[in-house]
């Protein structure tokens, strides 16, 4: 599929998220005026990065990680060298959930099916998993039930799996929201960034 086409499906996308009503968090949103926030970056990119759920500049904007976390990934990125416009950064939920609290399991199940067509028109060769809830969800999409532990024994690792298009590589990192808090925690977040470079060809977008 061209980039175009596939471009034209992720904006009929924001169009349907956009109307949602069966979402939990769409009454949130309307009365917030907050936009949906679907993804960002290179359509036919090798690594797509998948956070939790968007913030209120995130939700303001229409825009993944475009505030503090924002400002640390692409300091992450900048570290292995590359750039946002060689991924594609996106959340499983596309809504900001009240006072940025943690995801709850319905919003996650109205929401995955939106992440599973964009992992189906993207086809990266690695998915980055930052954070517990896009772990969990990202291995138990691909059959790794087995493979769980808690996020502090996994992170800095890869697996692979079998997507319908190909292998692929899981990469488990921390949402770098982490080191918003603790600016000490950013060197061990640049050290496992480094198995993106590991697990992915070095032209990062095709």
């Amino acid at each position: 599929m061209k980039a175009r086409e596939k471009q034209l499906l992720l904006e009929n996308m924001k169009a349907e998220l956009s109307a949602l009503k069966r979402s939990p968090l769409y009454r949130y949103r309307v009365e917030n005026n907050y936009l949906p926030v679907v993804g960002e970056g290179s359509v036919s990119a090798n690594v797509m990065f998948i956070g939790e759920a968007p913030g209120r500049n995130e939700a303001k904007t229409g825009r993944p990680f475009c505030g503090s976390a924002g400002k640390i990934l692409d300091e992450l990125l900048d570290s292995i060298k590359m750039e946002r416009g060689d991924v594609y950064v996106t959340n499983i939920v596309k809504d900001r959930p009240p006072k940025n609290r943690d995801p709850l399991p319905e919003e996650i199940k109205v929401y995955g099916p939106f992440l599973d067509k964009q992992i189906e028109l993207i086809q990266p060769k690695v998915i980055a998993t930052l954070g517990r809830y896009s772990m969990k969800y990202i291995l138990e999409k691909f059959g790794l039930h087995g493979e769980l532990r808690p996020i502090g024994e996994m992170h800095g690792k890869f697996l692979e799996a079998d997507a319908p298009y190909g292998k692929i590589k899981i990469a488990i990192l921390y949402h770098p929201c982490v080191a918003i808090y603790n600016r000490k925690k950013l060197p061990g977040l640049k050290k496992d960034m480094k198995i993106i470079n590991k697990t992915c060809p070095p032209k990062f977008s095709q």
